[in-house]
């Protein structure tokens, strides 16, 4: 399974995508970070975010995209940045028909170094074992975009096992209510 891992943000956006399956090696792809300047227009900072993740998932064509799930921080400001960030991602995701995954900041640190505490220099030094990279990916901002990635490739079999069978009962849900309504238009009694 090959995925493309976002941290999201408008001044740094970390983009890593690793191969791999749950118990076997893992293997970098690739690894950068979208920069965008902070006193550029800000909707020019988003098409600049939009254009290097576009690009990412064009040439790799991840078969999953994991974001970090934007959590609520004291600066509005910087939040609303990140979660402009996130949504680019998802929309770029949805747009080619790759299934998407949030994670938290604490379930990608707890997948790569055992704790949902661990600091940025314990995800890296982690991040670089797993991937048996010679140097550290740089910046953190690199470093968290492999964790989200490594972290989905870990878990994310069961989260995809999960949403396909909840898409499983919405389709036969609306299905059975398409049979009812279509029994009712024949002029059958349904309850």
């Amino acid at each position: 399974m090959r995925v493309m891992g976002v941290d999201p943000g408008l001044t740094r956006c970390g983009v890593g995508v690793v191969e791999g399956a749950p118990g076997k090696r893992l293997h970098l792809v690739h690894v950068s970070v979208v920069r965008t300047a902070p006193d550029e227009d800000h909707a020019l900072r988003l098409l600049g975010v939009e254009t290097g993740i576009a690009a990412v998932m064009d040439e790799l064509r991840p078969d999953a995209v994991a974001v970090e799930r934007v959590f609520s921080q004291h600066n509005v400001r910087t939040v609303m940045g990140t979660a402009q960030a996130a949504g680019i991602a998802m929309l770029l995701a949805a747009r080619r028909g790759l299934p998407v995954a949030l994670h938290t900041p604490s379930e990608a640190k707890a997948a790569v170094t055992g704790n949902g505490r661990a600091d940025k220099a314990q995800v890296t030094r982690m991040v670089t074992r797993l991937l048996s990279l010679e140097t550290a990916p740089k910046p953190a901002d690199a470093a968290d975009a492999l964790a989200l990635a490594i972290c989905h490739v870990w878990r994310g079999g069961a989260q995809q096992r999960l949403a396909h069978a909840q898409r499983s009962r919405i389709e036969e849900a609306a299905r059975a209510e398409r049979e009812r309504l279509a029994a009712r238009s024949r002029g059958g009694s349904v309850q």
